[in-house]
Order: structure tokens, then sequence, then C-alpha cells
């Protein structure tokens, strides 16, 4: 299988399916000399993890991180760093049934088409418990962003139709509410709507945004490697996600250039701008205003009504899915996202390090 690796220079390997023994992830070109240990990690990890909240899966993992190599004594040694995540809560028995036929909504037939075969287990590599890996690296991503003076923040903006107020947003809500929204009103709501659709054995779907600051302007390629391509890239592979956005994203086709251009001012010296419709990227640069990035996620497909689908056969049949599942992805998928975010800027930033002559020369004189 190939497509499992992400990156230029910062560059992660995921490993791993959802019933196996365990899962990981291999980080190369990370700097040394990085402060690094396992609970740095693990608190974004357990952001992640099923049955942490009467919305998620009732799946029982620990999701503990070990680290297997590239940290001595504290901090990173410049050589790959390995990450285990081992599976202690595998329940395959409650997948065996679906060997037969393709559920609606998932990846069991696009697998066989491709393959032949499949891990009928919970999805195999096609789970969202692929993500631990790309959730482990992106930690490590953070806290080397940090040093730099960039934040990555991520929040759950919807769910089916209840939306975060804006003008009550507040970060730290963000992180202590059952659906990651930043508005504690738009929380209860969505626990209710929530609640409807699971009443009704149903899934719900949502939308996510990311924000970064700090991020200087110059970052991120002209052409093929445009910092916004290379964000909706990841995020879209983040499984579930439909649409990727930049800035005001679908709404800057209604309007007029008037409208939608973000003009340019100068303060104390600084060049600066009167909006940020564009989301902080200009020609797939950053401007250096605040980059904003907004993902829509679909239904979680398991749902526990009736459905019509085939066998391998190509027999029509009906069928009712069991197992555990969460009635919405969002919450859980909210620090996927922000980590994949992080994976790109930084990788962008360490590719920006040799746009300039004067850069080069000025870090091998220093050296030397």
């Amino acid at each position: 299988m190939a497509g499992s690796t992400y990156g230029s220079i910062f560059r992660i390997t995921t490993w791993g399916e959802s019933h196996g023994k365990a899962l990981g992830v291999v980080i190369d070109g990370c700097p040394a000399g990085l402060e690094l240990t396992e609970e740095d990690i693990q608190r974004y990890l357990d952001r992640r993890k099923p049955g942490a909240s009467s919305i998620a899966t009732p799946r029982k993992e620990e999701d503990r991180v070990e680290i297997l190599s590239g940290v001595f004594e504290g901090r990173t040694t410049g050589t790959p760093i390995s990450l285990m995540v081992r599976n202690t809560s595998q329940k395959s028995g409650d997948y065996s049934e679906i060997a037969s036929f393709y559920r609606p909504g998932h990846a069991d037939y696009t697998y066989d088409a491709k393959y032949g075969f499949r891990d009928y287990r919970g999805g195999g590599r096609s789970s969202g418990r692929e993500t631990v890996g790309r959730v482990a690296a992106g930690a490590v991503a953070c806290k080397v962003l940090e040093r730099l003076g960039v934040t990555v923040y991520a929040y759950t903006r919807s769910i089916g139709p209840v939306e975060a107020d804006m003008e009550r947003f507040d970060r730290e809500i963000g992180r202590r509410t059952l659906t990651a929204m930043p508005d504690e009103r738009a929380d209860e709501a969505a626990l209710r709507y929530l609640e409807e659709a699971r009443q009704d054995r149903d899934s719900v779907g949502g939308c996510m945004e990311c924000l970064v600051e700090g991020l200087p302007p110059g970052i991120g390629e002209p052409v093929f490697d445009k910092l916004d391509a290379n964000l909706a890239k990841a995020i879209m592979s983040i499984g579930a996600v439909k649409a990727v956005e930049i800035g005001d994203g679908c709404r800057v086709s209604a309007r007029r250039g008037s409208e939608n251009n973000d003009e340019f001012h100068g303060r104390d010296g600084v060049i600066v701008k009167a909006s940020n419709h564009g989301g902080g990227i200009l020609g797939g640069i950053s401007d250096g205003d605040r980059l904003v990035v907004r993902a829509h996620v679909k239904p979680t497909p398991s749902i526990f009504r009736t459905q019509k689908t085939v066998n391998r056969g190509g027999e029509e049949i009906e069928i009712n899915i069991r197992g555990r599942h969460d009635p919405v992805i969002v919450p859980r998928a909210v620090v996927v996202m922000e980590c994949m975010t992080a994976l790109t800027v930084l990788d962008a930033m360490l590719m920006n390090m040799s746009a300039r002559m004067p850069d080069i020369e000025t870090f091998y004189r220093f050296r030397e």
C-alpha cells in the first residue's frame, strides 16, 4: 500500500490497523535538541481517544504512547522517532459478519475493488483509528512550532444545524466541552440535537475550524506546493472530511472583487490588512495574518438503522450494523485536524529556510 507517508522535510509514516496489535508513526526530520516526553504527546492523544465522553464510541482504549526511538535523556537526537500505541480493546467479532457485504458509506467496496482483499475488522487502515499516528506526530510538530512562536488551535464550528457563535468564542471552553465547541450555549444545543439523532438511530455531521497564529509572511510555494493546496490535501486525507475551505471559502464565489479583496495598510512600519477574507494566504504563500482553514465532515456512516446494500456476489440484501460507533465524528476529529495543520505548516517553514541565499549564508557563517 502506497500513500502512508506525508511531508518533505518533517516527514511522517503511519502504520497499523484498527484491530491489529498496535498502531504508530515514524517521524523523520525532527531537529535534534527538542525537549520531548511521552506526556507531551499523550495530551493530544487523550483528546481523540474513544470512550472519553457520552458522544464517543464506548470502546475503551487507554491509547498510551510509547517512544521507541529518537529520544535520549529527554531530548530528540535528530534520528527517526518511532512512536507506538498498543490496541487493548479489540472486539473483532463485532465485525465478522461484514466480511461478506459492503457497508453503505464505508470503504469496504472500494478496498475490495482495489486490492481484492480487505481487513474487515473495523475498516483496517481506513478506520478512524489510523489517526492515532497522525496525532502523535502532530503533537511533536506542535511542540516545534511553539518554539518558533506559532500556535495551532482547532475547534468544532458546527454540529448539524447548530453553529457556535463567534461572539462568544472562548478557547478554554472549546477544550472542555464535549463537542469541542468554543461556545457553551452552542455545546448544550448540539448535545440536545445529538440525543435526538441517537434516539432516531442516526448520526450527524459537522464542521471543524483551525486557526494558525504567529505564522510569518512568506511561507509556502507559489505553484504546486501552495500552502493552501497542501493544507487541503492534508485535511482532506482525514477520513470523513468531504470539503475544505480557506478563509471565507465558498462564500467568495458570490462576491465582487471590491468586496473580497483584503486591502493593505501600513501600521508602525508593518504591513497589515484591513480584513482577512483570504484566510492568511495569498498566491499559495502566507501573508502574516491569521491562517483560517475549515473542514466539513460527513455523518458517521455506521448507523443503527436497517440499510440496503449488496454482498460480494452482488446480491441485494438488508443489513443492521452492530459494534461501537460515534454518533458524530467531529469532536474527536478536531485534534486530528489540528495536528495535520501543524505538520503541514512546520514542513512548509522548514522548506522555506532555503528560499533566500542570504539566509543560507547567515546560517553557515554563524556555525563557523
